[in-house]
């Protein structure tokens, strides 16, 4: 297997899902930020965005976890 169909198959694998999910994860600070922010300025508007972007990265989060069990031993890097 080339390094160039490695590379490929990469989002496709548990390594990969594992980066993607730490990335979204890593999103959340910001996130929390705004909140934190929005909520000491009263900023209504501001708000609504942080929770809706919040319930993003927890969809995010769960998606990535459900392609994570559906990978199991089928581990394209592995392969």
């Amino acid at each position: 297997m080339s390094a160039l169909t490695k590379a490929k198959g990469f989002k496709k694998s548990k390594s990969g899902t594992y980066l993607s999910m730490a990335a979204t994860a890593f999103g959340a600070f910001g996130v929390a930020k705004r909140l934190k922010k929005a909520r000491a300025d009263k900023d209504t508007l501001v708000l609504i965005d942080a929770t809706v972007s919040a319930a993003a990265i927890v969809t995010g989060l769960a998606i990535l976890y459900r392609e994570l069990k559906q990978l199991g031993d089928d581990d394209v890097l592995l392969g």
